[in-house]
């Protein structure tokens, strides 16, 4: 695999992944992975929590990719799994997307099952019904003082909405996407490209009232995720709609991105902090959602102007495949390693982290030629 070593290659890159999701699968087994440790064994999460269809997302583009029943046959019960889940109490919420996109959607895509394609329209009413009129947004979390709060990690979520328009001939469900798009680009996206994580609204009026710096450094820096998520949500908000504003959106934003990435490739956790970026930890999964992100943005784009998003990607990608990877490392259960989850609260900081491994296979699996979206 020296090619995938010394410049990129798609091809080269995708053969390791797969040898190595087949380790994983004997290593994960029933597990719902979040965080891998220095230990390198990935955690057993509640299937509620937000990350829980990453895993069975990889298996399903592995099945989609291979044509081997193996993945599939590993994929195949999680939506039900879901699905049982949600119909005891629970702690689901606004990313519900990441949870059914993965798991549902993608196997009623594949396979046109039709129990996937009820738990998936199932998945899009919940998220539906946490869409506020008057303040045109999808409520963050469940807690009483977060009535009015919303998050740019919905950016991705609203993919849901749009295939359940489609798929179950309701506009509605477009309707409320777009309607949250709007509240994307007009609150949480800065003028220079940067994002909000949290914006607060009025939970009777729908006004507007703060920003919170969530996950981020502070309320007016850059948290690299959270701009990774509005990059690529705006640019899937474009693909399912067609709508140029959210293509612009996503442009600025990957312009934002792109400017502030270290020379290594590899993004600090937050762009904007008092100290010098490299003194901070580095976010992986940032850069695999960035990457996977500037790919669709590059599709929307006539090829000339697309290429540069593509090469870009490619570049993160790269990095991402020599700084952080554990190609040679066979007991380690993750993909990439250097992830932070939440450096203000000090939690998952350097660590390996399910959405990056995803967002890093759906990438890669993009190069090679797949075609069939989550998002």
């Amino acid at each position: 695999m020296e090619a995938a070593t010394n410049k990129f290659d798609a091809r080269a890159i995708w053969a390791l992944i797969v040898p190595k999701v087949d380790r994983m699968i004997g290593q994960i087994g029933g597990k719902t992975p979040h965080v891998a440790g220095a230990d390198g064994k990935y955690d057993d999460t509640r299937i509620d929590w937000w990350t829980s269809g990453f895993w069975p997302g990889i298996l399903w583009i592995l099945y989609d990719m291979t044509g081997d029943e193996r993945y599939r046959q590993a994929a195949w019960p999680w939506d039900e799994r879901l699905e049982r889940f949600m119909l005891q109490p629970n702690r689901f919420d606004h990313d519900v997307g990441f949870q059914f996109l993965p798991t549902a959607v993608i196997k009623h895509t594949l396979t046109r099952d039709g129990d996937a394609l009820r738990r998936g329209l199932f998945a899009a009413n919940f998220l539906a019904g946490r869409f506020h009129l008057k303040g045109g947004f999808l409520r963050a979390w469940n807690g009483d003082h977060q009535r009015g709060w919303s998050i740019v990690d919905t950016a991705m979520n609203v993919s849901l909405l749009f295939w359940a328009a489609r798929a179950g001939g309701d506009p509605r469900f477009a309707q409320i996407a777009e309607a949250h798009a709007d509240t994307v680009v007009r609150r949480f996206i800065r003028e220079d490209g940067s994002v909000n994580h949290i914006v607060c609204f009025d939970p009777e009026t729908g006004e507007y009232v703060e920003t919170l710096g969530g996950q981020g450094a502070a309320p007016n820096s850059a948290w690299s995720r959270g701009t990774a998520w509005a990059l690529y949500g705006m640019a899937n908000a474009c693909r399912h709609s067609g709508r140029a504003d959210y293509l612009h959106a996503a442009q600025r934003v990957a312009h934002f991105f792109l400017a502030h990435l270290p020379e290594d490739g590899v993004p600090p956790w937050d762009f904007r902090t008092d100290s010098p970026p490299e003194d901070e930890p580095r976010d992986s999964s940032a850069g695999a959602c960035a990457a996977s992100g500037l790919l669709e943005l590059a599709e929307l784009l006539p090829p000339a102007a697309g290429r540069a998003y593509r090469r870009a990607a490619e570049r993160i990608l790269l990095a991402l495949h020599r700084r952080c990877a554990t190609w040679d490392d066979a007991g380690h259960e993750a993909i990439l390693r250097h992830g932070t989850g939440h450096r203000p609260a000090g939690r998952n900081v350097d660590v390996s982290l399910i959405y990056g491994d995803y967002f890093f296979v759906e990438a890669i699996a993009k190069l090679n030629g797949w075609t069939h979206r989550i998002f």
